[in-house]
């Protein structure tokens, strides 16, 4: 049974209890805590058990990566017994963290090549859910057009839910988004000096 929490004010928008509860969100996930992403994936189980096309976009991540996350949606998928999940990777071995670039690779045009594809995806109402994974790097480095994705985001038609993970999303897409959670650390192992885990970072 879904929850049935009750809302502090109902509003005065014309709209009834299944209009109201069936619109279209645009999440974002931000904050230099852990699990970002991992909320973002948590989101697309629950949308491949719904049935829903899950469309992933991964900006950041090398493309040589496989996180467990990715695994795990493809064995669904390939199950047959939920939704679809297609995974994209837009990185070339650019990464955040280590401020890598392949120098084989142009990372700004590959961001750009990947948010193309979204906004193909986002007219032709391709997926559901959309889970743009550390996209908020590459508008903060200026390679993707912040007004241009929040005002994509925000004219997508049909009953598409969309979420953007990233630290410190610009103050245009928080403007925007009907839920933003903060993730905050207070503690995380990597200050005292551990690397990351296998089947906890990824």
């Amino acid at each position: 049974m879904a929850p049935q929490g009750q809302p502090a004010s109902v509003p005065d928008d014309g709209l009834t209890t299944r209009e109201r509860r069936d619109r279209p969100l645009l999440i974002v996930h931000t904050g230099d805590g852990k699990g970002k992403s991992t909320a973002a994936f948590g989101l697309a189980l629950r949308a491949w058990s719904q049935g829903w096309p899950v469309g992933v976009f991964q900006f950041v991540k090398s493309a040589k990566w496989r996180i467990g996350e990715e695994r795990a949606l493809r064995v669904l998928a390939d199950s047959g017994a939920g939704g679809t999940v297609d995974w994209h990777k837009m990185g070339s071995g650019w990464s955040w963290v280590q401020g890598r670039v392949d120098p084989d690779g142009d990372p700004a045009a590959a961001a750009a090549e990947g948010w193309a594809q979204i906004r193909r995806d986002l007219a032709a109402e391709t997926y559901r859910l959309l889970v743009l994974d550390e996209m908020t790097y590459p508008m903060g480095w200026g390679w993707l057009d912040v007004d241009e994705v929040v005002d994509t985001l925000r004219a997508r038609p049909g009953r598409q839910h969309v979420v953007v993970t990233g630290r410190r999303a610009p103050q245009e897409l928080l403007d925007a988004a009907d839920l933003v959670t903060e993730m905050t650390k207070i503690r995380h192992p990597m200050d005292a000096g551990q690397k990351g885990q296998r089947g906890i970072e990824w």
